[in-house]
């Protein structure tokens, strides 16, 4: 099966629509169109049913999945082997959510560096889904989350236990209410708990979709809203921010995703640099 086409059924099964697909592959729809056709062809079965709501894999199409996957995986792992350096023959594809890359994915990567000069080190970041995408399809080999995300051929591990806590720059405020707040969004993990617990916060009259911009924004505007504690821990040292006495805190850790095709020496050299990277001072992690 061409390498294209197997990237560009993953595509789809991924983003759900022959549009969405072809804006990732940054290629037209009809390419996509003629590309999924060919492939049918090939393979003389149908594997997706498609309708107004978009596509979706029939019984042949996830049948295909892991063996797609498995082929880009190889030949991801063919191009990085071929164009790396013939005496650095060994390389490690990372990457982290965008919130992460100044937290823990720089002090990771010059922790791998500081420790081995003969790797090739290569970083990315995206999104959460992006990642997983990548993990699954070879171009990474392992990846930062907030929160373990279940896909075929890619295993979670808890990196950092972490909480999320209700700050204020007021010393005086004793709880959170919509007028005074801020709603971060930190995933559906969160949202789920946070909203059977203060379900009227959801009508906060500030909502940001980024940690470290929302810590910002708190520190320059003032209010409320749930932060990391490693994240407020020097502002409240300091006295701009002050945790609300009583507040129900939410767990949310870090996690390292890799793929179950990564060389096991490679991942548990990596995981233990990263155990110790994330333990690091860090400046930046809302």
């Amino acid at each position: 099966m061409d390498i294209e086409l197997a990237r560009t059924f993953l595509e789809i099964s991924a983003a759900g629509t022959l549009v969405k697909a072809a804006e990732r592959l940054h290629v037209t729809q009809a390419t996509v169109s003629a590309r999924l056709q060919h492939l049918e062809s090939e393979l003389n079965a149908r594997l997706f049913v498609r309708n107004k709501a978009g596509t979706r894999l029939t019984a042949a199409g996830m049948a295909l999945v892991p063996y797609a996957t498995q082929l880009i995986q190889v030949w991801s792992q063919a191009r990085r082997a071929v164009a790396a350096p013939q005496e650095q023959t060994v390389t490690l594809a990372l990457g982290g959510e965008f919130s992460l890359w100044s937290a823990v994915l720089l002090n990771w990567l010059v922790a791998l560096r500081t420790d081995r000069q003969d790797i090739v080190l290569r970083a990315h970041v995206d999104s959460a889904v992006g990642l997983l995408d990548s993990l699954q399809q070879g171009r990474l080999d392992m990846a930062l989350l907030y929160s373990p995300l279940r896909r075929p051929g890619v295993i979670n591990v808890l990196v950092l236990e972490e909480e999320l806590v209700a700050v204020s720059t007021d010393p005086k405020q004793t709880q959170l209410t919509p007028e005074n707040s801020i709603y971060v969004e930190w995933g559906p993990d969160f949202s789920a708990q946070h909203d059977k617990v203060r379900p009227e916060l959801r009508a906060a009259r500030t909502y940001i979709g980024l940690g470290p911009l929302a810590l910002r924004f708190l520190l320059k505007a003032g209010g409320s809203g749930y932060f990391r504690t490693r994240a407020i821990a020097e502002h409240c040292a300091e006295g701009r921010l002050h945790r609300i006495p009583g507040a129900q805190t939410f767990s949310y850790s870090l996690y390292a995703a890799y793929s179950e095709r990564t060389d096991p020496a490679l991942v548990e050299w990596a995981r233990a640099r990263l155990v110790t990277a994330a333990s690091e001072p860090v400046q930046g992690w809302a």
